[in-house]
């Protein structure tokens, strides 16, 4: 069969496919554990409702489906780190805390970097339906770095860098 043609489930998944899938499983379940961590030492509740959201409605929906595909076509699963337990925020000790306007920054930088990888595995797939998944993936990063930075311009965390005026 052509592996352009027919049903996307009858077309083999090519090597590169499959290592950037279980790369990008990987990858998120480790993101997973990341965002419990920022979570539990975020103070500022609208940044903490973000990353709550972000949680379940990105990050863990992505990892589900992801999972899903490679299941489907029989690509053993990479291992999961450990959930982490919820903490209070104030049983962190203050200079072993990430403040918010750092995290609001390192969820910005994953966003970002995730985008991009969404758009190389687009590039290089050539199932319909891995491009497609991704595509969606890359456009809810997108919505989602949009919030982010409303929320991190009504807190005044953006820092621009000097203006050059001659």
């Amino acid at each position: 069969m052509n592996s352009l043609g027919g049903q996307h489930e009858e077309e083999p998944l090519h090597s590169g496919e499959v290592f950037h899938l279980w790369t990008y499983l990987f990858d998120t379940k480790a993101c997973l554990v990341t965002m419990q961590v920022l979570i539990n030492h975020c103070g500022d509740r609208d940044l903490k409702t973000y990353l709550e959201e972000l949680l379940e409605n990105g990050y863990t929906q992505e990892a589900e489906q992801t999972e899903a595909l490679l299941k489907e076509t029989g690509i053993r699963l990479p291992p999961a780190p450990p959930d982490r337990p919820n903490v209070e925020v104030q049983d962190i000790p203050a200079g072993g805390r990430f403040n918010d306007p750092e995290i609001a920054t390192l969820v910005n930088k994953e966003l970002m970097s995730g985008r991009m990888m969404c758009s190389y595995i687009m590039g290089v797939s050539n199932r319909e339906d891995i491009r497609t998944m991704f595509e969606d993936f890359h456009s809810q990063k997108e919505e989602n770095e949009v919030k982010l930075k409303q929320i991190m311009k009504e807190k005044g965390w953006i820092v621009h860098p000097p203006i050059n005026i001659k």
